[in-house]
């Protein structure tokens, strides 16, 4: 039985413990959770991993791009700094709807005040 070295492709969640391997697709690291989608505080600017920070980054809502991609926003829970990643081929779908569907589901006035106009 072969044994899989630990390499930088692989990944395991700070938050909820998801361990998987990078697929080969996008870029060289991993940049938020497929499964759960929260993310760690790492960069200064995309790619650099110089940030002291290494806060937990929550996801808080999908951006679409102007050309139609998807990317998650992150508040980091240490700092509050906030940015966005691309989505990734594996992420998963239900967790990308729920945070996409988010606004709908907790709509910041009552919605039965809404009246005709």
């Amino acid at each position: 039985m072969s044994h899989k070295s630990h390499t930088d492709r692989d990944f395991s969640c700070s938050r909820c413990k998801f361990s998987t391997t990078s697929p080969p697709w996008g870029s060289r690291h991993r940049n938020h959770c497929p499964a759960c989608l929260w993310s760690r505080h790492l960069d200064e600017e995309p790619g650099d991993r110089r940030c002291a920070c290494r806060g937990l980054m929550e996801p808080i809502a999908i951006e679409v791009r102007q050309d139609g991609e998807w990317a998650i926003v992150h508040r980091c829970a240490q700092c509050g700094v906030l940015r966005t990643n691309r989505i990734a081929g594996d992420d998963q779908e239900r967790a990308l709807l729920a945070l996409a569907l988010r606004p709908i589901a907790r709509p910041a006035f009552p919605l039965d005040d809404l009246r005709g106009g």
